[in-house]
């Protein structure tokens, strides 16, 4: 049997089956997508619930791949808040979420080497919160 008599039997079969495992892949991936969004949001409305780092938190990764890429936090301090985008904190991406709130400090309030705790309040798609715009005290606003 030559090369090309087992093209022409096996062929249709083999591309079908790599359509098939495309698809497949593509429906896998999109179903991995969708639950990491669903499990950033539910996470999301615990820490709005309970106010505190809920655990178990999903990982910066998941909560990237589901589209979640903003963390919303709060100054115990001054009450000032914050959109942080997730994609720009350099942490492993399988660093829990929670893990996070040790390490965020509110700059307004820092004096010195003391800077006030922050609290984490929600994750969300977009930010939320506007940036602070600056204006020149001599400016008429």
């Amino acid at each position: 049997m030559s090369t090309k008599s087992r093209e022409v039997i096996w062929g249709g079969h083999i591309m079908g089956a790599d359509i098939h495992a495309k698809a497949a892949r593509e429906t896998a991936q999109k179903a991995i997508r969708e639950a990491d969004r669903a499990e950033a949001e539910a996470w999301s409305v615990r820490m709005e619930g309970y106010g505190g780092p809920a655990q178990p938190s999903p990982t910066l990764a998941q909560c990237l791949n589901g589209g979640m890429g903003w963390l919303e936090v709060e100054c115990n301090r001054c009450k000032t808040r914050a959109s942080l985008p997730l994609d720009a904190i350099r942490r492993p991406p399988d660093t829990p979420i929670w893990k996070l709130e040790s390490s965020l400090k509110c700059r307004s309030c820092k004096k010195g080497r003391a800077a006030p705790p922050v609290r984490m309040i929600k994750l969300t798609a977009a930010r939320e919160i506007t940036p602070y715009k600056w204006v020149h005290p001599d400016e008429e606003r």
